[in-house]
């Protein structure tokens, strides 16, 4: 699959057009030193000043030029690559730390909130307090707090029907400690 800063890069070195540039991309899966040497061989670019040709075959002997130009060229090519791997990382990083400061998770107690915060910081806290924050959640249960999520990708039905079913659960369990009857009313002993 041939991607935007693929063709953009060899649009800028080969000076073509975006169209060019993408079927060039496309009729070599994406390598952009094959489409390089596949444009100059149809004349469609430049070579390299001082005569010569790219080649992507290898060579049985070094040859003495003082500097290999193919080498430099495939360094080049594994340095970008792994350049943009980096850079992907970091824009998939960078959105999932944004979904996670857009959806909140609230804390509520009756039909008042008590608090909210982003879930990029109920996850830092899971991660450096756990054995703080699970139980902290859990005895809120028992004291009658809610818990819900709030925000575009967390905020469905679904997920709080989960959260609500869990405070129901704690409810019915603090109920049965209590010697509540099933109906919610105290039993007289």
């Amino acid at each position: 699959m041939v991607t935007l800063e693929q063709v953009t890069k060899l649009r800028e070195y080969a000076n073509i057009s975006f169209e060019e540039a993408k079927a060039a991309l496309e009729a070599t899966n994406g390598d952009i030193l094959e489409a390089i040497v596949n444009l100059e061989k149809q004349n469609r670019i430049k070579g390299p000043e001082g005569g010569g040709n790219y080649s992507t075959q290898q060579k049985t002997a070094p040859e003495n030029d003082g500097g290999s130009k193919t080498g430099n060229a495939s360094t080049h090519a594994q340095s970008a690559s792994f350049g943009e791997l980096v850079g992907r990382f970091f824009r998939w990083c960078g959105r999932i730390i944004h979904k996670g400061n857009i959806n909140s998770l609230e804390v509520l107690r009756g039909k008042e909130n008590i608090m909210s915060i982003p879930v990029t910081v109920l996850i830092l806290l899971l991660i450096f307090a756990f054995w703080i924050i699970i139980p902290l959640i859990i005895i809120g249960l028992f004291f009658d707090y809610r818990y819900r999520f709030v925000g575009p990708d967390l905020g469905k039905e679904n997920v709080n029907r989960a959260m609500d079913s869990v405070a129901e659960a704690a409810d019915n369990f603090k109920h049965e400690v209590k010697g509540d009857k099933t109906d919610g009313t105290h039993s007289d002993h």
